[in-house]
C-alpha cells in the first residue's frame, strides 16, 4: 500500500505476508467452524467469515464479481467469488459431501481470470475443516 503524506512524500507501507493473511483467514474459518459446525448452508458460513474478517480486521470484498472476457469482448455471466482477501487473496467456500475437481478447477480459473496469486477453497461440511482445506498458488 503507498501512502501520501500532506508533504507528498510517498512512503511504502509493507502488506502483511500472503502465508501470515493465509493464516489469519484460517484461523477465522476455523473459528467459524467450530461455533456453527457442519452441515449448513454456504450461507451461513460466509456471514460469519464475514464478521471475523470485519473483527479481526481483515480487509475483504464479498461477492465480488468476476470478468469474463474474450478478445476484449465482456462476457456478464454472473460468477462472483464469495471473498477477495486485501485484494491478494481469493477464498471459496463450499458445504458439500466432498471436494470434487471440478471446485479445484473451478478456484483456479478464478485465480486466473482476477490475476490472484493465492486462492483458498474450504469446505465446511466437514467434521474437522481442516479435512477440506485446499491451498493453490499459480
Amino acid at each position: 500500500m503507498i501512502v501520501t503524506t500532506e508533504s507528498t512524500k510517498i512512503t511504502e507501507i509493507p502488506t502483511e505476508d500472503l502465508n501470515s493473511l493465509s493464516g489469519r483467514i484460517l484461523d477465522c474459518a476455523i473459528q467459524v467452524h467450530k461455533k456453527l459446525g457442519p452441515g449448513l448452508l454456504e450461507s451461513a458460513y460466509q456471514h460469519g467469515l464475514a464478521y471475523l474478517f470485519s473483527k479481526n480486521e481483515i480487509s475483504f470484498i464479498q461477492e465480488k464479481p468476476i470478468s469474463i472476457l474474450i478478445d476484449d469482448f465482456p462476457i456478464n455471466a454472473g460468477y462472483r467469488a464469495d471473498f477477495i482477501i486485501d485484494g491478494r487473496i481469493i477464498l471459496e467456500i463450499k458445504s458439500v459431501e466432498k471436494l470434487m475437481p471440478i471446485h479445484q478447477a473451478q478456484l483456479l480459473t478464478y485465480m486466473k481470470l482476477g490475476g490472484f496469486e493465492l486462492g483458498l477453497l474450504l469446505n465446511f461440511n466437514e467434521q474437522l475443516l481442516k479435512n477440506g482445506i485446499k491451498r493453490m498458488r499459480l
